[in-house]
């Protein structure tokens, strides 16, 4: 369905438990350049069957959603040598502005408190709403994410490489070719994903929508939000802060220093999880993501 928020339109998924009512909403935020059918059919399933109402959107710039085209295509090399030296990068919108517009999505849902689930840039999105709009928070789950605080490590020199490089045309085998050379290196060394499997979710995502200018404006919007650790204090809700130890693109000291800024904060390590969700990774996400949720209930 197609809601409005924040002078965007947005896809959304809604899926109701079979149980009424539910016993709660959870609000699924995917990360950089993902859309919602990123999410995996068996961790939709297993909220539905714990009784859970699930969103799941895509967001601005990306999927279904408004594509912000009229924003201009953003020079990433001249924005990279900005940032290394320390000055402000120009960036078309913030992750605040992604934050209202989730907020928006509830408010147009009639959601009055929602439990947040996020992964990567999704994770930073969810953290701003829990600190911006702690009344509209049941609980806030972090996953593979980071707080943004200086002197945090990067990703590793080959994944930053791996990330700039286009594919060789906008045809989807290339596309889909030069994703998975990505997840290669991302990927978890403990937990590897089938590759058959892999191709065929990245293909659904490309042939779906694919919009490569939308995913520089989203960059831009994650390495310009320097201040975001600084709001991670005024967040009341119970929190679990869930990362890979094999994480090459958000290291594992990222999501380490989130939970020690969360007030009382839970923080789970899952070993030989790197920056991605395989099918075998599912239910220690769910082993921990379940009890959490029905505490905060």
């Amino acid at each position: 369905m197609k809601i409005n928020s924040n002078g965007l339109s947005f896809e959304v998924l809604v899926d109701e438990p079979a149980q009424a009512p539910p016993v709660g909403t959870v609000l699924l935020t995917m990360g950089l350049g993902m859309q919602l059918v990123a999410w995996p059919d068996a961790f939709i399933q297993a909220l539905l069957q714990a009784g859970y109402r699930v969103v799941r959107y895509d967001n601005r710039d990306i999927g279904l959603s408004s594509h912000l085209d009229v924003l201009g295509k953003p020079s990433m090399p001249w924005q990279l040598v900005k940032h290394k030296l320390g000055f402000n990068m120009a960036h078309p919108y913030t992750l605040q502005d992604m934050a209202d517009d989730a907020l928006g999505l509830l408010d147009a849902l009639g959601v009055d408190k929602v439990h947040l689930v996020g992964v990567s840039m999704g994770g930073m999105i969810s953290q701003r709403l829990a600190a911006t709009a702690p009344q509209r928070v049941l609980s806030l789950t972090s996953i593979m994410s980071s707080s943004g605080a200086p002197g945090l490590p990067g990703p590793a020199p080959e994944v930053a490489r791996a990330m700039m490089h286009a594919p060789a045309s906008t045809d989807p085998t290339d596309v889909v070719a030069s994703t998975l050379n990505l997840f290669q290196l991302i990927g978890s060394p403990g937990f590897r994903d089938d590759a058959a499997h892999l191709r065929d979710r990245l293909m659904a995502g490309v042939t779906r929508s694919y919009h490569p200018e939308g995913v520089l404006r989203q960059t831009l919007a994650v390495m310009s939000d320097t201040e975001r650790h600084t709001l991670l204090p005024r967040i009341t809700c119970p929190t679990l802060v869930i990362h890979g130890t094999a994480d090459p693109l958000v290291p594992l000291a990222c999501g380490q220093d989130t939970a020690q800024r969360i007030p009382g904060a839970r923080f789970h390590a899952i070993e030989g999880m790197g920056h991605d969700w395989p099918p075998a990774v599912l239910p220690i996400w769910l082993g921990l993501l379940l009890p959490h949720l029905a505490a905060a209930r």
